[in-house]
């Protein structure tokens, strides 16, 4: 769909029709079919790839829930074993689509590269938001596994959970126990709306608003040649994208969010001012929280976590950030990315970085953070390493290069920048809360909230009228 038509006519006849169902349990299977069509506009084919995950893992879910019933009753060593086998071979299958989807072509280019060998490519496009709903029904079957859920006996819950479109194609990623109760059971009135329609629209907000404008900026000096670069260009194309990702991200996980409320689900936070931290720890405690939790839950403490000395805790957290680099793209900068900071992660295990001053802390995480992206964004690891060599040493200041400066700097640019800077800190929240607490300020403050989102709205609009299109960047994961 494009965005106005998702705003102006599949949003609201969906919610429509949601409330004139009489019952939660027509409204659930209304929510799968405007999931399944909403996914099959934009991958007609791949629609019954995801259709098939669905049913693969609520079969794995039943025999697992089946297998660990006989091991209540009768434990024995070879029941045991062949619980595991079946949790393995859902393992294999989940990953093995992503591998086949995703990372094919690149291990082929890895080898052709390596061993000058010319074995061709698979060419497969790549499915629309594979890796968050392979990781949802991935976590669905290990907490079947783990006896942490019971196994769920009807497909169809099973098929809205992984399906539901708010979350569906970006994120973030909900583990199947966060949600369980409220796929029978959940309730909104007329201010649980509100509020989400609210929350939408900051998510729209941040995205068209600051991330397009973002972009306009940072497509233009990664796609720009290598003399008209200098320290300049290169620090406000990086800036730039820095700003665009998280507004980008956080933007859709506020919409999915937003939209979650309308229709009665909770969420859970996804973002908390990540640009805020005084290092890298703290930053994935408030960067995509659903991934590193995952990551965390289902794969770092696996492999044992912190409980097998300091060598296999280094190696299991790097285990963990190469996966989670890999996870966003079949590309090596990807991986870069992860291992960056996962280098910097154990950096901070030796080295004294909480006691800093918090100035000098903030400044440090913050700069870590800006490289990584760099080599996020590039198209290859050599336009990365170009670019983040010319933020350091990029002294020149030719005409042709100061040129390609001052056109970066127009005004809306300058001006979206610094929204976005102190929109990337809790300032307005914590301002919002202040009013809400005084009495005299909490009726006004809740007005300018609906009038400021009203006109948030129509400015959105306005611009997604323009006809410009600019995807959400997690799309492609």
């Amino acid at each position: 769909f494009s965005s106005l038509t998702f705003l102006c006519i599949f949003l609201p006849v969906v919610l429509a029709l949601y409330y004139l169902l009489p019952t939660l349990r027509i409204r659930n299977v209304l929510l799968i079919i405007v999931s399944l069509l909403f996914y099959a506009y934009g991958e007609p084919v791949y629609v019954l790839l995801m259709i098939a995950s669905i049913i693969i893992n609520y079969i794995f879910g039943r025999l697992l829930g089946t297998e660990n019933k006989k091991k209540e009753h009768h434990w024995c060593k070879g029941e045991g074993m062949f619980l595991r086998w079946i949790l393995a071979i859902a393992v294999i299958i989940n990953i093995g689509l992503l591998v086949v989807f995703k990372y094919l072509d690149m291990m082929v280019q890895t080898v052709n590269q390596l061993c000058g060998s010319e074995i061709p490519l698979a060419g497969l496009a790549l499915p629309i938001g594979i890796s968050f709903f392979t990781f949802q029904a991935l976590s669905y079957v290990i907490d079947v596994y783990r006896r942490e859920v019971e196994p769920q006996k009807n497909l169809w819950k099973v098929m809205l959970y992984i399906s539901f479109f708010p979350q569906l194609i970006a994120g973030p990623i909900v583990k199947y126990h966060d949600i369980q109760e409220q796929i029978d059971n959940r309730n909104t009135d007329v201010k649980e709306i509100a509020e989400g329609l609210r929350r939408f629209i900051i998510g729209l907000s941040k995205k068209v608003l600051i991330s397009n404008t973002m972009a306009v900026t940072a497509d233009a000096l990664f796609a720009a040649g290598a003399g008209e670069l200098n320290i300049l260009s290169a620090w406000i194309a990086a800036i730039a994208y820095m700003l665009q990702i998280y507004f980008d991200f956080s933007g859709y996980s506020d919409m999915a969010i937003g939209l979650g409320h309308m229709f009665g689900f909770r969420f859970l936070e996804n973002f908390r001012y990540p640009y805020i931290s005084s290092n890298i720890q703290e930053f994935w405690r408030r960067w995509h929280i659903s991934l590193s939790t995952w990551f965390k839950e289902y794969l770092y403490i696996p492999l044992g976590g912190n409980r097998k000395g300091k060598a296999r805790t280094c190696l299991n957290k790097m285990i963990v950030f190469f996966s989670t680099g890999l996870w966003h793209g079949a590309n090596w900068t990807f991986v870069f990315w992860g291992l960056w900071h996962g280098v910097f992660l154990l950096f901070e295990q030796v080295c004294p970085v909480k006691k800093l001053p918090k100035v000098l802390a903030h400044i440090y995480a913050l700069l870590v953070v800006c490289v990584g992206f760099v080599m996020f964004r590039a198209d290859t690891f050599g336009q990365g390493m170009f670019m983040i060599g010319t933020m350091f040493s990029g002294w020149e200041f030719s005409s042709v290069q100061m040129a390609v400066v001052w056109e970066q700097l127009t005004p809306i640019f300058l001006v979206t920048l610094v929204v976005a800077v102190f929109g990337s800190a809790p300032l307005i929240p914590k301002a919002a809360e202040a009013c809400l607490a005084r009495e005299n300020l909490r009726k006004p403050a809740v007005y300018f909230s609906y009038i400021a989102s009203f006109v948030l709205l129509i400015l959105c609009m306005l611009s997604l009228s323009s006809g410009t299109y600019n995807p959400f960047i997690y799309f492609r994961f």
